[in-house]
């Protein structure tokens, strides 16, 4: 007899009440036990994403139907009619795979069914082309153990009803996949950076309702969302559909998932492209760099490869590179000129988040830094605390850029030493993490821009020369030491107690003594 996945399923979802991020959280959580280290975890994020489209385009076909019969149309003419109609939709859904339609086919197919439902979908929406047909739950046919597994996830993800589920939950319930196996993947090379640290960026960049924001090494599109959800929480939702997003990502995969990472969070239209942001960047205006608002990133620390022979066959390498070529063990100066380059005379900043070793190593790289700082770039160095990065135990620490620097703050530098300025991650053992108060300080810090003892210092450009360019925080501003409060009165009693156990212990010693007959005899 046929199986069908209603055989395992139960009834459908209450439909009007709306999904919990709890609720949420739940289901995920039960998914990641479920595929351990057996499944790439991008499939979860894939359901998912799936689930929402399917759910959202039959809300919105219903509520399409619903309108005709108002209007006196039967049911089935206003069905029919409905779905001629494709551009009434947010997302054009094959009918045909439609989630519930999935659950009425045969299990054993059910992989073949899913991989052709992206296929459809890729066809129907040109702006999916390139990122949901980029994956296949083929290789679940591989192993029979895989192909059970998927049937559990497709079974787990049946229970949500995601037609009312709000973009802000599902933006969270995507973040929180990529977080939760971050650990995992930075073991692989994946980059993951921690929202605290983006949060902390969005707030020193301050972007703005019509301003364009670039991410030259995007990932899955992190730094972009915060820019969005920092203006949204600012200055609402209407607002912040005015922000134009723009990224590059060299990895396809990873690409599609910023892609898809948008549109969970309800964002509209960003700019995304594939490649190599430092041999070919995506965006221009006629003949040169497009040049954008804000410019922000956290690219692969210490890349190689791209010294001086290889960046000399890039696109746009006189703009882009005119401070100097890096080291090829070490692209990170290739990077924050890339970002110099796209960031616009008039009003642009950039914020990166890089190597420490960047802000003292020699030789080429301190030559570039020596000719940024001389142009009067460099607004702010801030030292991060250590094991804040899921793939490295080190600090790291942020750069920002301005190219029209305020009148106050021109020919100065201000350090921020902010290496203490943590809590203990509470899901993750052994890692920090930056707490609102942290970030709240260090954004005071860099607004105010003046000394504070211990944490930070304005350097004079003329101090930072006769330090040969050498931009090591803890060279011009070292955390105080705290001196510890002693209470007199505790210590002494500490003091006593410790004396009783030891006249308890000899005690007993004197009397196992006696027992042996020892006592006396020059004891």
């Amino acid at each position: 007899m046929e199986k069908k996945l209603t055989d395992f399923i139960g009834a459908s979802p209450q439909e009007s009440k709306a999904l919990t991020r709890e609720e949420l959280e739940r289901v995920l959580k039960k998914a990641a036990d479920l595929i351990r280290t057996r499944v790439d975890y991008k499939y979860i994020l894939l359901l998912l994403f799936l689930k929402r489209l399917s759910d959202e385009w039959e809300k919105e076909f219903e509520e399409y139907v619903k309108k005709l019969m108002e209007e006196g149309l039967d049911r089935k003419t206003a069905e029919e009619l409905a779905l001629q109609d494709k551009e009434a939709y947010t997302i054009n859904y094959p009918p045909e795979y439609l989630w519930r339609k999935l659950r009425e086919k045969d299990i054993e197919n059910l992989p073949q069914n899913l991989s052709q439902a992206l296929k459809k979908l890729a066809e129907l929406n040109p702006n999916l082309r390139g990122v949901v047909d980029r994956f296949d739950f083929m290789e679940f046919m591989l192993h029979r153990d895989n192909a059970e597994i998927l049937r559990q996830l497709f079974e787990l993800f049946s229970g949500l009803n995601l037609k009312n589920a709000s973009p802000d939950v599902l933006g969270d319930a995507y973040e929180w996949i990529l977080r939760y196996f971050a650990p995992q993947k930075a073991k692989e090379g994946e980059v993951y950076t921690p929202r605290e640290v983006i949060r902390l960026l969005v707030e020193i960049l301050k972007p703005k309702p019509g301003e364009e924001v670039y991410d030259p090494a995007m990932g899955s599109g992190g730094m972009l969302i915060g820019a969005y959800l920092y203006v949204k929480e600012k200055h609402g939702e209407s607002e912040a559909k005015k922000l134009f997003l723009y990224g590059q990502e060299v990895n396809p995969t990873t690409y599609a998932l910023a892609e898809m990472n948008m549109i969970l969070h309800g964002i509209k239209s960003p700019k995304l492209a594939v490649g190599d942001t430092l041999l070919r960047p995506a965006f221009k205006e006629g003949n040169k760099l497009k040049r954008f608002n804000v410019v922000i990133a956290n690219p692969p620390w210490n890349q190689d490869g791209y010294g001086e022979a290889t960046l000399k066959k890039a696109e746009f390498k006189e703009e882009r590179f005119k401070y100097g070529y890096p080291p090829n063990n070490s692209a990170d100066w290739a990077w924050i000129q890339h970002m110099l380059a796209s960031a616009r005379d008039e009003d642009g900043r950039v914020g990166i988040v890089i190597d420490n070793g960047a802000l003292f190593r020699g030789g080429a790289e301190k030559k570039i830094r020596a000719k940024v700082l001389k142009d009067d770039l460099v607004e702010a160095v801030i030292l991060l605390p250590e094991k804040l990065f899921y793939n490295t135990g080190a600090p790291g620490a942020i750069m920002i850029f301005n190219r029209n620097k305020p009148t106050e703050r021109r020919g100065k530098v201000l350090f921020i030493n902010a290496s203490q300025e943590y809590e203990k991650h509470p899901e993750v053992r052994k890692l920090n993490r930056l707490g609102d108060g942290h970030i709240r300080k260090i954004v005071d810090a860099f607004e105010k821009f003046e000394d504070v003892e211990g944490f930070a210092r304005v350097v004079e450009l003329d101090e930072i020369k006769e330090n040969d360019h050498n931009l090591n925080v803890t060279l011009y501003v070292f955390p105080m030491e705290e001196e510890e409060e002693i209470d007199v009165k505790a210590e002494w009693e500490e003091l006593k107690r410790i004396n009783e156990e030891l006249a308890k212990v000899d005690e007993k010693i004197e009397g196992y003594l006696k027992e042996l007959g020892y006592w006396g005899k020059g004891y």
